[in-house]
């Protein structure tokens, strides 16, 4: 088969931060089979319309005005089954040792982690298409070094693109920014019970079953890889 993958980040200063006001960074990602593409963004595009939502829709737009628009967006997300997968990775800023492990250098222990979080679930036989959140600064050279390493983690597979496209392009980057950014409101604590992003966040978690925390590896649906730094079993 042939599957799309959307990714986005939350909080990816952390990995060199002095100050951090957050205690993990995320990275997102949104699977889906390819033949789903058109139909997926069709179906987003109509809960724009339904809502009169214009431009880019995220998680720092989460407003007590649009909540409904996010709760039913969530929904669809959660009513698409596994054919629409979402995982992402919660690394610690205070287990990340950038001049030991990572030549001091804040995008190369990035684009290390968004190995980590690709790479297991890069399956037998399948071709994948990666599109990542576009960034001006990012080294010319990262997204093909994390394609070359992502092509030699399962040799069975291919990996046909990392690409990074605009999110404002994209309306299935925008929703893996809005699911990122409800992990990492749970998993860094910043809640707020009076405020619409809790009630999205109670939403989701309502229609999961459970609170977000990290999760086994075979969870399918909502992913939270807790990668653990500190070495022991």
């Amino acid at each position: 088969m042939i599957f799309d993958v959307y990714c986005d980040e939350s909080r990816p200063d952390l990995l060199s931060s002095h100050n951090p006001k957050s205690q993990y960074m995320l990275i997102g990602s949104l699977w889906l089979p390819t033949d789903f593409r058109e139909k997926f963004k069709k179906d987003i595009h109509q809960l724009r319309d339904n809502h009169k939502i214009g431009g880019e829709f995220k998680w720092q737009k989460v407003s007590p005005a649009k909540i409904n628009f996010y709760k039913e967006l969530v929904g669809w997300f959660n009513a698409m089954g596994e054919q629409l997968r979402y995982r992402c990775i919660t690394v610690e800023h205070k287990q990340v040792d950038l001049k030991l492990y990572h030549d001091d250098n804040q995008e190369l222990g990035f684009y290390k982690f968004y190995y980590q979080l690709l790479h297991h679930w890069i399956l037998d036989f399948n071709e994948y298409y990666f599109f990542v959140d576009y960034k001006a600064k990012r080294n010319r050279n990262a997204l093909s070094d994390l394609k070359r390493c992502l092509s030699y983690s399962n040799l069975s597979s291919t990996v046909m693109q990392v690409q990074a496209v605009h999110s404002k392009e994209s309306v299935l980057i925008q929703l893996t920014d809005v699911l990122t950014g409800i992990a990492a409101y749970r998993l860094n604590n910043s809640i707020r019970p009076d405020s619409a992003k809790f009630a999205l966040l109670c939403e989701l978690e309502k229609m999961l079953g459970r609170v977000i925390r990290p999760t086994y590896k075979s969870e399918q649906k909502f992913n939270v890889f807790k990668i653990d730094l500190t070495g022991g079993w």
